[in-house]
């Protein structure tokens, strides 16, 4: 009998068909069309005339921006208002809608309803009504005011603005073809800069009517102590501070500032501007940024950067102005095709940013050296240390460093429990890297008559002046590096950015007159680096890098740290019997090269204790690089001055 209702219960099902698929069962909608009511962007111009865009930035208390935006249009009927949500040089959708609030829109004084795109938060549907000259918009934008709800735009002595966070535009154009006229009232006796020109009225300024997406790319530091320095070629280095003395330089320091700007004009050939701002604020109470533009970049160091100029700290950040000064070439100019958007709601595609930020971290570090931001030894140092730490990046055996360019979308800059397995945004370093070794391949095969310089001068140095944009694709960089050295560069990129790898490329070093080695003793950047972080970085061996409290700060993947049961977020509380300290911890990694014995360590984790042994006697380990071969090697070549 069982063995019959067994039988009978398969034949049922044979005839049924699978339980998932049984119609009687489970209830199955069918799917309704996706309406995306917001119109695609046009190349015309935009028909209502110019906005009017008015910003009250005086609350640096509770640090709210007021807003009232005053949009004509030149006929009735449904309109999408945009906030901007993707957003140049993030290079992924980071508009902070959550902190616009307080909307309303109104015509003829008159209130009018509007309701958001469900399809798109950052839009916001109205009904003009006929006749209607204007809409006025009138809303708030909650700046932070603590870290935790985001980076920290103004403070009792400064403040950042960033025009997408203030602002609307109409859908169904191109950024670029709508008219904008900002004011803004700053508080009593602050000074603004911008790229923005305009006449100033006690606190009020007027600027001058600009496209949209050129406001956008137009943001303003102010603050009550300020100081403005002529750089040359109409060239600005604008500082804000939170104290008066911060704004206090040598002349050689600040000679070094303008010798960066002639050594990127004999590096292009052009400047791609007709003056450019940099916006400098020495704090460390309003967030951190390096963001660039066209004609300016918003770069936010730490308090100390003259007075403290050869510390640690203050080192790392002198790379900043060099990086972020090159992408008004590399970047802002020249863009990558698919990186190139009509308006902030196309979503960008994020291509070739190993061209736009690796070889801008190339020229940085490049224009760092001849400018003497950095010496030729901290240079290098800084390469030994880029090239190391990307060594331990496990992550290239899976994930190639084409892949990683896609991570601002995917991890939008998240912490990561094991980085060096899931890779970051490895496009910046290891792209300089590849562009090292390029250079290394352009003068060999040229017999040092030619480099990577010039690839820049006729890549870049094109159209001198030129503010707006021109696209490229991959075989325009290939075309390019072939007019000057013909090789076999399309084999080049496959291998080192399509492909995955189990080193960075170190042609550059080798190639170059260099190599990389490790000792016991940091070099000047990973001195600095650990100094900054208050880290002991022991990533390059041990595969381990601590907080001097104790706190692990990451774990390489498949080190001896990592084989040994260690995670980050974990405090090491006791080594070898002895309370954790930096000194105690290095004591024991050198120790444990001549005993051979492993480094018995008690681990905090949550609320649990473990002990647990290192096996590991390799010492201390860190990067530098070393010369090989006798004379000038074109590593050596290419740091050189060029004015």
């Amino acid at each position: 009998m069982i063995r019959s209702l067994a039988a009978a219960l398969c034949l049922s099902t044979a005839v049924a068909g699978p339980l998932w698929a049984q119609e009687a069962i489970r209830s199955r909608p069918t799917a309704l069309p996706v309406d995306d009511a917001t119109p695609a962007p046009r190349d015309v111009p935009y028909p209502g005339g110019t906005i009017r865009l008015e910003v009250d930035a005086t609350d640096t208390v509770q640090r709210i921006f007021r807003v009232r935006e005053t949009i004509p249009v030149a006929s009735g009927g449904p309109m999408t208002l945009l906030m901007p949500q993707w957003l140049p040089g993030n290079h992924a959708p980071r508009g902070q809608i959550e902190k616009l609030t307080g909307l309303t829109f109104t015509a003829d004084g008159k209130p009018l309803a509007w309701k958001r795109d469900p399809l798109d938060v950052y839009a916001f549907r109205i009904d003009v009504p006929q006749g209607a000259k204007e809409v006025v918009a009138q809303f708030q934008f909650l700046s932070a005011t603590a870290p935790n709800q985001g980076r920290v735009v103004v403070t009792p002595r400064m403040l950042n603005i960033q025009w997408e966070s203030v602002s609307l535009y109409p859908a169904g154009y191109y950024t670029r073809q709508i008219p904008v006229q900002a004011t803004v009232t700053y508080p009593a006796g602050w000074q603004a800069a911008t790229a923005l020109r305009g006449q100033r009225t006690g606190n009020r300024v007027a600027y001058e009517t600009i496209d949209y997406e050129a406001l956008q790319d137009s943001p303003v530091f102010a603050g009550t102590h300020f100081k403005a320095v002529d750089l040359g070629s109409n060239v600005t280095l604008n500082i804000v501070a939170d104290d008066a003395d911060e704004l206090d330089f040598k002349p050689e320091q600040m000679a070094k500032h303008r010798k960066l700007v002639a050594e990127a004009k004999a590096l292009f050939g052009t400047y791609q501007f007709d003056h450019y701002d940099f916006l400098l604020a020495i704090t460390d109470e309003m967030g951190g940024i390096g963001l660039e533009h066209h004609r300016s970049s918003e770069n936010q160091v730490e308090p100390g950067y003259f007075k403290n100029w050869d510390s640690g700290e203050a080192l790392l950040d002198r790379n900043l102005l060099p990086h972020e000064f090159t992408h008004s070439w590399d970047g802002k100019f020249r863009r990558p095709d698919l990186l190139w958007t009509p308006d902030f709601r196309t979503p960008m595609q994020d291509n070739l940013l190993w061209v736009y930020e690796g070889q801008t971290q190339f020229w940085g570090y490049v224009l760092g050296a001849r400018s003497g931001m950095f010496s030729k030894q901290e240079t290098l140092d800084a390469y030994a240390q880029i090239a190391a730490k990307l060594d331990t990046a496990k992550g290239r055996e899976w994930r190639p460093m084409e892949d990683t360019t896609l991570d601002p979308i995917i991890s939008a800059r998240r912490p990561k429990g094991w980085a060096s397995w899931q890779r970051s945004e490895d496009y910046y370093n290891e792209g300089l890297m590849i562009w090292l070794e390029a250079d290394a391949i352009l003068r060999q095969q040229t017999k040092g008559r030619k480099g990577l310089d010039d690839f820049a001068a006729a890549f870049f140095g094109i159209r001198s002046g030129d503010w707006g944009q021109v696209v490229y694709n991959r075989d325009d960089v290939i075309r390019t590096l072939n007019g000057i050295a013909p090789y076999d560069w399309a084999g080049f990129f496959r291998k080192y950015v399509d492909s995955t790898t189990r080193e960075t490329p170190k042609g550059g070093f080798t190639l170059g007159g260099y190599r990389l080695v490790y000792g016991d003793t940091p070099g000047s950047i990973t001195k600095a680096v650990e100094g900054a972080q208050k880290i002991v970085d022991q990533s390059f061996g041990l595969g381990l890098t601590v907080k001097n409290s104790g706190e692990i700060a990451s774990v390489v993947w498949d080190s001896a740290a990592f084989r040994a049961g260690l995670a980050t977020g974990s405090t090491i509380v006791a080594v070898n019997g002895d309370e954790y300290s930096p000194d105690v911890f290095k004591a024991a990694l050198k120790a444990a090269t001549t005993s051979g014995k492993p480094i018995q360590i008690i681990v905090k984790q949550d609320k649990y204790y473990r002990t647990l042994s290192l096996d590991y006697s390799g010492g201390l380990r860190y990067p530098r690089l070393e010369k090989t071969g006798e004379g000038e090697g074109s590593l050596d070549r290419l740091l050189k001055p060029k004015t």
